[in-house]
């Protein structure tokens, strides 16, 4: 869990992680790691850990570690987020997303393992959402210049949304998927 959240931040800002040991989903990722036992760590050593701060996530599998992180982070005003524990006051969501669309699921901290099971079910059960939402963008700007009717266009658009055969092109020769939307829908 805590690569998973480190992944999200890594290349985005300076992602600082620490833990006494280190899994291999780390390897490669643009974090510093630091090697230290967190339970073990007095309060002056915590604090000096937290200093400078914007964002700590702690997903510690002692849900009375990461409490105590939390505790301190309040304590001198940084944002917080709790992987497992008492609720922390920023909230992670599982991301998925393409070139065409981003999606978070969030259970506010209820179920991390629902959140990741929804998002995991969007990446098997449509594996062409973002060639879908690509052609969609290309039909609209053709709708716009064949139908005049905003209300027919919709249901053009929905329509190809539901046919199991464009979402199976778009996965198996997605070169033929706009040329069959083309035939099928905007008679050319």
């Amino acid at each position: 869990m805590a690569a998973r959240k480190a992944a999200y931040f890594s290349g985005k800002a300076d992602v600082t992680v620490v833990s006494r040991s280190f899994v291999p989903a780390f390897d490669g990722m643009d974090v510093t790691r630091v090697e230290l036992d967190l339970g073990a760590v007095t309060g002056r050593q915590l604090a000096q850990l937290l200093s400078g701060a914007f964002l700590v996530i702690a997903a510690i599998s002692d849900p009375a570690i990461n409490n105590r992180i939390g505790k301190a982070c309040r304590a001198i005003g940084i944002l917080f987020n709790n992987a497992d524990g008492e609720p922390g006051d920023v909230i992670l969501p599982a991301v998925t997303g393409g070139e065409n669309y981003t999606i978070a699921i969030s259970t506010r901290g209820s179920s991390p393992a629902v959140s990741r099971f929804i998002r995991e079910r969007i990446d098997e059960d449509f594996p062409a959402l973002d060639a879908m939402i690509g052609l969609q963008e290309r039909l609209r700007d053709a709708l716009r210049q064949s139908e005049p009717d905003q209300a027919r266009r919709t249901v053009i658009l929905r329509d190809v949304l539901e046919d199991h055969a464009v979402w199976e092109a778009l996965v198996t020769d997605p070169g033929t998927a706009w040329d069959d939307v083309r035939r099928r829908y905007l008679h050319e």
